[in-house]
């Protein structure tokens, strides 16, 4: 039987297939609905160009996104707003539609310390994740973008504590200290690695980060064992419930 569908809010094109790249891949293989919504880059971008190759090879459907600027790159999105700096209000309700169209089981997102880099970005999508997820069963919140739908769980992709330590020092840049979480906020550590040949293929898709030595390029540059290692588990804790002990295998509704 497929898995629970499953829609994925993240902030930058590669950030779906760097934290949820093999649950992706694998809830697709099942047969479930799977869908990628990107907060940030404009359409009209090569990064857009990317991140359809890249679902592409994790089965996660067309990119849907919101077309806000990266907060450190202003020609992600010529024309529009920095995505911390847009009208809440307003970045919700595109949420809110989004999942009220597509109807998921489950919603992923980033931690709210924004994964290991913190980036300022990946904060502000989480907020919005959550108050998205909450606002879309509200039938008098957002009554123009459809009809009211509530998600069965909305699960944080993060790293735990010993995890973040023993990655390859050279995914994270010189200095930077990993936002990491304890162990046993843990709800679910998912093993990805019968879909790791497909995250990577997705990972590696988003060229220009390859290119200019993001974390892509740093995972490419890895012996395959090692980059193997990093890659194949994914962590998350279940937004609003205990952590599991032990953790959980997969997502559940």
């Amino acid at each position: 039987m497929p898995l629970p569908s499953l829609l994925a809010v993240f902030a930058h094109p590669d950030d779906e297939s760097l934290s949820a790249g093999g649950v992706l891949a694998r809830h697709a293989a099942s047969g479930a609905r799977t869908a990628v919504v990107t907060a940030t880059w404009a359409e009209s971008t090569w990064r857009a160009e990317e991140l359809a190759e890249a679902l592409g090879h994790l089965g996660a459907g067309k990119p849907r996104m919101l077309g806000y600027a990266d907060a450190r790159m202003p020609e992600s999105a010529p024309r529009g707003v920095r995505l911390c700096d847009a009208p809440l209000d307003e970045s919700v309700g595109q949420l809110v539609a989004h999942i009220r169209e597509f109807r998921p089981d489950i919603v992923v997102t980033h931690d709210a310390y924004g994964g290991l880099t913190g980036h300022p970005d990946h904060v502000h999508t989480h907020r919005l994740t959550v108050l998205a997820f909450q606002a879309a069963a509200w039938p008098r919140l957002y009554p123009d973008t459809g009809a009211p739908w509530q998600p069965s769980a909305l699960y944080l992709a993060t790293h735990p504590d010993s995890t973040a330590r023993a990655l390859p020092h050279v995914l994270l840049r010189p200095g930077r200290t990993p936002h990491s979480v304890p162990d046993d906020w843990i709800t679910a550590a998912v093993d990805v690695t019968p879909w790791l040949d497909q995250k990577l293929a997705a990972v590696l898709s988003h060229r220009s980060e390859t290119e200019r030595g993001a974390l892509p390029g740093r995972l490419a540059a890895l012996p395959p064992e090692e980059r193997a290692r990093a890659m194949s588990t994914e962590y998350y804790i279940r937004y609003g419930a205990p952590p599991s002990t032990p953790p959980l295998t997969e997502l559940a509704p």
